[in-house]
């Protein structure tokens, strides 16, 4: 990916002392099962970013963090002053009790590509810069650092985030960051030559499939609502139940009325509802309140639109059948994203180059990448997760299947 003509080995990044450094991070916010809780701007994760500037200093690289808390390590180009910034990074936060290969394998491998190059001397016509951005999981906002960094971030973004307005400013205090400022770390697109991103597959298919490279074309759109539902609280015990307003039967018929419609209707789509809380939340009084979070995801824009249109019907044909009050608010709203055809070949000549099978897939999750591609060339490389297992302290991938992958981005 950096370029056949750059002259120095294919054999040159150091793949086990780049599993060193992999096991050096994964302390940070390490859970006795074997995962990582890191959290946006919690101790961890703030440790482990310090621990990323300190390790790219020991190697030589200048550092850099920017008004919105991305944290970088540069190898500058030696005889352009001026020359344009290939971006390489993931990100090192995490989703609380989750795996230690999400994001922090990208971060990683951009640090010991920039290390590899550095070590072998080569004449770059651009500068690197391994970049870990700011909370991309959405512990505050989610892609909060790359919007940021594109220059897509606005102040009403910032107004109803989806970790809660209360949380995202306490979160800026403890890291040193002030809001205002965090529109200051947009970069000017023609100064960037690209953004290209290595990251676990979080899915199955190239593990099912042998594939030991994916390159993906597309990331998925998303959309996420807050829908309260509110029935009648009422004695458990002399509430007759023909005479009930359950909010938590009417959250239980959202549930199953959702994956109803994606499975008829949408069956390349998935949605969840990844929360349900419900009160009083007593054993001995019928919920009066049930509060889902609902989210959906497909690759086209007028899919979403469909899926919003069917199921957001459904959840209030199902709240009037039961005399349950509905409030909908939506939460986000993630545009489907394709990613350059052009770094799709460049991955693949480079994976070809080292022996290794491709696949091109879409990404069923978020990446930076996806914010990137607003205002620059941008790929991400994929590789097998075990089990598919992701978001999870099981989650882990074949060493030599991360090596062959920064040695692909490497190229």
């Amino acid at each position: 990916m950096i370029g056949p003509s750059q002259a120095y080995s294919p054999n040159l990044l150091d793949g086990e002392r780049m599993r060193q450094d992999f096991e050096a991070l994964a302390r940070f916010g390490a859970t006795p099962d074997g995962g990582v809780s890191r959290p946006t701007f919690s101790d961890a994760h703030l440790a482990a970013r310090k621990w990323f500037l300190a390790r790219a200093e020991a190697g030589g690289l200048a550092t850099h963090v920017d008004t919105a808390g991305n944290h970088s390590a540069v190898l500058r180009a030696r005889h352009s002053s001026d020359a344009r910034v290939l971006l390489l990074g993931s990100h090192l936060d995490s989703v609380p009790g989750g795996g230690r290969y999400d994001g922090a394998l990208g971060v990683v491998a951009a640090l010991h590509v920039l290390l590899a190059c550095k070590g072998a001397g080569a004449d770059l016509p651009f500068t690197l810069e391994a970049i870990d951005f700011t909370d991309e999981e959405g512990t505050l906002v989610g892609l909060l650092g790359s919007k940021a960094l594109a220059g897509t971030l606005t102040p009403e973004f910032l107004q109803s985030p989806r970790g809660g307005r209360q949380a995202l400013v306490a979160g800026l205090e403890r890291a040193g960051l002030r809001e205002e400022r965090l529109f200051d770390a947009r970069r000017d697109p023609g100064l960037l030559a690209g953004y290209l991103e290595l990251h676990i597959e979080q899915g199955p298919r190239l593990e099912r499939e042998a594939v030991q490279i994916g390159v993906v074309t597309a990331i998925v759109g998303s959309r996420s609502f807050r829908i309260v539902l509110r029935g009648v609280r009422g004695h458990a015990g002399t509430t007759p139940m023909d005479a009930r307003h359950d909010a938590a039967v009417a959250a239980a018929k959202v549930i199953l009325g959702v994956r109803e419609i994606i499975v008829r209707d949408f069956p390349s789509c998935v949605a969840t509802v990844g929360d349900v809380r419900v009160e009083p939340g007593a054993f001995n009084v019928v919920p009066g309140v049930a509060r889902v979070a609902l989210e959906f995801r497909s690759q086209d824009e007028g899919e979403l639109d469909a899926i919003e249109s069917e199921v957001l019907a459904r959840i209030r044909a199902l709240a009037e059948a039961d005399g349950i009050g509905v409030e909908i608010s939506p939460v986000a709203h993630w545009q489907p994203t394709g990613l350059d055809p052009m770094i799709w070949g460049a991955i693949e000549r480079a994976a070809a180059d080292l022996g290794l099978t491709t696949k091109r897939l879409p990404s069923g999750a978020g990446h930076d990448a996806q914010a990137l591609a607003a205002v620059t060339p941008s790929g991400l490389i994929f590789v097998p997760s075990i089990g598919g297992v992701s978001h999870d302290p099981g989650e882990s991938t074949a060493w030599g299947d991360a090596v062959n992958g920064a040695n692909v981005a490497r190229r």
